[in-house]
């Protein structure tokens, strides 16, 4: 495998034991991380454009079943569909919609990556969680994708319907998958918020009784975070966000417990 990468591409050194490196050894080495997962990504795009069409029939349905509720005088077309404006636009959504689904499907080892960047700091313990957290982090942003598409029919009802029956859509195609994809892409990052306590429980950088202590606090972080980077901030997807987070920051609570920390 070593043989196929090129000589100036590949790391200078591996770390010591004790995870000591030079700067330089840490930009070789955040070089040849950031290599191994741009790879992964174009290899899991090349998967998205032959998925490409299953998935917009996928993201098409929440919208359609919604335009399917308008009456038949105001619709502003015969059938569901989405639309472009300019002769490149087909091409860019396209490509977009790829990359994003190469983004997702790469993402076991783009996350294992960042976990490789930051073990020579860690302890051997510590390092024995790369699995776990790469398996852990990559069912909990899927999840959290999975709850996004979940809560996008109502969101579509309330944001689409806001202005009366007398008013008929007619969206854009460019601007309607990025708006599924910046929602789906918020939801799994927030859905990583447990795994970022535990990291800092295991670090020693909070305690399980700053994290109680901070309850109600963070409970309104929370509120505030998920009204922030919701693309549509309807209340349907903001609760959707918010009550799984409040959970998550429970379930730390107890984690930490377990951990004793």
């Amino acid at each position: 495998m070593m043989k196929l990468i090129p000589e100036r591409l590949r790391r200078r050194s591996e770390p010591d034991p004790d995870g000591t490196m030079t700067l330089v050894d840490h930009l070789s080495e955040l070089r040849y991380r950031l290599l191994v997962a741009i790879a992964a990504i174009g290899v899991g795009a090349i998967a998205g454009w032959f998925l490409f069409d299953r998935v917009i029939d996928l993201l098409l349905n929440p919208y359609c079943d919604y335009w399917r509720t308008v009456p038949r005088g105001v619709r502003a077309t015969r059938d569901c569909a989405l639309f472009f404006s300019g002769a490149l636009e087909p091409l860019l959504i396209k490509l977009k919609l790829v990359v994003f689904l190469g983004l997702f499907i790469a993402l076991p080892v783009v996350l294992y990556q960042i976990w490789a960047f930051v073990v020579p700091g860690l302890t051997k313990r510590e390092r024995r969680m790369a699995i776990p957290f790469v398996l852990s982090s990559v069912v909990l942003f899927a999840l959290g994708a999975l709850v996004a598409y979940w809560t996008l029919p109502k969101a579509l009802n309330f944001l689409l319907g806001f202005a009366g029956d007398q008013f008929a859509p007619l969206l854009s195609a460019d601007r309607f998958l990025s708006f599924v994809m910046l929602v789906a892409l918020s939801f799994g990052l927030a859905f990583e918020f447990p795994i970022v306590l535990v990291f800092l429980l295991l670090a020693g950088a909070v305690t399980t009784r700053q994290l109680r202590d901070w309850r109600r606090g963070a409970i309104l972080g929370i509120a505030v975070f998920a009204a922030i980077i919701t693309p549509s901030s309807d209340p349907y997807t903001m609760l959707a966000m918010t009550i799984p987070m409040v959970l998550f920051y429970e379930g730390a609570i107890i984690v930490g417990r377990l951990m004793k920390r």
